[in-house]
């Protein structure tokens, strides 16, 4: 009975998580001006795209007669692009992620929770599959399928520092990874390599906690992880300042190398920053930079 009351309970706490976190998802989209079309571009497909002036090398079969024949120009009508995309995105739900240093600002697990979802929103709007890493919920388009990922993401795991998923990694698909990446190295290079081997080409966004760039603390401090595994107490918080400090930097500069090696793209966003920002540089990232 007990048990039973549990679950229950803690899916009406998952589920009145639920509808705050899409409605801001969709706030925040909604701040982002794509253009008038979005992702869309000229190729193959059956939609109307735009008429162009024809131009030499241009075939007699593509000159549309109808708009031609109202000036003395011939015109071309190009069709849109519209072989669709997979997205697959890994928001960190591990115990670090629920840090914040201060009651005004956003836990990091909530800012990058809020970023996954609506970044896929702004592709689900440009007709592209999005989904998450690993089996759970392969790359589909359509509203429903961003309430799933809502869903996926209202739930936190136990451990400190959780790894990226890197089972099913589809082919030449693009990916998103957002967390602090403070946990083990290894379990992200892993992850890259295998998405690279597999022509996948993708965004790492790391997200921070202001306190966890500049290290504020002096005097005696007990640091505890969020998830309860890791303990440490010192009198003297000021002298680790620059050991710190320097991991830090060394951790950053290898996140640097292995994107590098592997074709991804490497982001920084704090917690205290603009939340529009970042998502602007998430989806510009994706399309290679280019907008």
């Amino acid at each position: 009975m007990n048990a039973a009351l549990t679950l229950r309970e803690r899916s009406e706490a998952e589920a009145s998580r639920l509808p705050p976190l899409l409605a801001r998802a969709e706030h925040l989209a909604g701040t982002v001006l794509l253009g008038e079309h979005g992702r869309r571009r000229s190729g193959l497909g059956d939609d109307f795209w735009q008429y162009r002036p024809a131009q030499s090398g241009d075939s007699k079969r593509m000159i549309d007669h109808r708009r031609s024949a109202r000036g003395d120009q011939q015109y071309v009508r190009e069709r849109e692009w519209q072989i669709a995309q997979s997205v697959l995105l890994w928001v960190d739900q591990g115990a670090s992620m629920r840090f914040s240093s201060d009651r005004n600002l956003p836990a990091k697990a909530d800012r990058a929770r809020l970023l996954g979802l609506a970044t896929a929103i702004l592709l689900a709007r440009g007709g592209e599959r999005v989904g998450l890493t690993g089996t759970a919920l392969p790359p589909r388009r359509g509203n429903e399928q961003i309430v799933r990922l809502a869903q996926a993401w209202s739930q936190d795991a136990e451990a400190d520092y959780a790894p990226p998923e890197h089972r099913a990694m589809i082919p030449h698909a693009r990916a998103v990874f957002i967390s602090d990446f403070l946990g083990d190295l290894s379990e992200v290079e892993l992850a890259l390599t295998k998405a690279a081997d597999r022509g996948v080409r993708g965004v790492l966004l790391q997200v921070l906690d202001p306190s966890e760039e500049s290290f504020p603390y002096r005097g005696r401090t007990i640091f505890e992880s969020v998830g309860g595994s890791l303990r440490h107490e010192t009198l003297k918080a000021g002298d680790l300042r620059g050991r710190y400090l320097q991991r830090l930097a060394s951790r950053k500069d290898a996140l640097y190398q292995l994107c590098r090696a592997t074709g991804w793209q490497l982001g920084l966003h704090h917690t205290g920053d603009s939340a529009q920002a970042a998502l602007l540089w998430l989806y510009r990232a994706l399309d290679g930079g280019t907008r």
